[in-house]
């Protein structure tokens, strides 16, 4: 009873400063995306290097996880600045993080400069669309700037709850046996299910688009959701690991509560461009 208290408020903490950070106030948003970048950055620094043979520089990471995030904001916000200068810190970061590479002297260079290539791939680089999310016009008629980024948190989440509760009981073949043997078609149809209701439930509330495409952005962030929590189980169990920290208790780290986000919001980003 202990751990399932403890679980649940610890979700609804989170549920409520995500929430709250995303409505607030577009400078809370950027706060939000850049906190998050930072977290899940250093945690996968952190179990990727625990094997004592590879080494990321923390510093540039904590940099790169503050000035991309930035450059995508200022682009959305202030459309007049000059890209190159939006870019410019950022671009800045990576250089000096491969030259401090030269000077290190490490075991392994060529991992060290993979591992940091692909932290800002995998995690910052995708949690700096969300202002794209926020801020990009898409085509779309005049919206709230938290209407879409809170409406893919609720696809995911309830994708996710819908998925648990429905497979816990009516689980039997399995969707991923070799990443996640937890995982079963039918939780992942019953998710998928809970989801669209979500988005015809959006399209109501948020009219500045159409049902049919509430509709396909749900099918999107549930299937691409569906695979960023494979990836990080994948990365997880070659590293032999069952959660990426301890940060939020019950849960894991930062990593095990955004992974389905990471791989979903690029998805969302290309599917509303085109």
């Amino acid at each position: 009873m202990t751990k399932l208290l403890t679980r649940a408020l610890t979700g609804a903490a989170y549920v409520a400063v995500m929430v709250f950070c995303t409505v607030f106030h577009p400078g809370t948003l950027l706060v939000l995306i850049m906190l998050l970048a930072t977290l899940a950055a250093w945690e996968f620094a952190h179990i990727c290097c625990a094997d004592g043979k590879h080494v990321v520089f923390r510093s540039f990471l904590v940099c790169s996880a503050v000035t991309l995030p930035g450059a995508f904001y200022g682009l959305c916000r202030m459309p007049d600045i000059n890209a190159t200068l939006a870019f410019a810190p950022y671009l800045i970061v990576l250089l000096m993080s491969f030259v401090a590479e030269l000077y290190a002297r490490h075991e392994e260079p060529i991992g060290n400069l993979g591992l940091m290539a692909l932290s800002q791939l995998y995690v910052v680089l995708p949690l700096s669309m969300l202002s794209l999310l926020a801020f990009a016009p898409f085509g779309i008629a005049e919206r709230p700037f938290w209407a879409l980024p809170l409406a893919l948190y609720i696809l995911l989440w309830l994708n996710d709850s819908g998925a648990y509760l429905i497979g816990s009981r009516l689980g039997r073949h399995k969707l991923f046996p070799r990443i996640s043997p937890g995982k079963s078609w039918e939780g992942s149809i019953g998710g998928a299910v809970v989801a669209l209701g979500a988005a015809v439930a959006l399209a109501h509330f948020f009219p500045f688009m159409s049902l049919w495409r509430w509709i396909g952005l749900a099918l999107v962030v549930v299937v691409f959701g569906t695979w960023g929590d494979l990836t990080e189980s994948l990365i997880k169990r070659t590293l032999g690991l069952k959660d990426s920290g301890h940060l939020l208790p019950g849960h894991g780290g930062i990593l095990d509560r955004i992974d389905s986000m990471l791989l979903a919001i690029p998805a969302a980003v290309v599917y509303l461009c085109f």
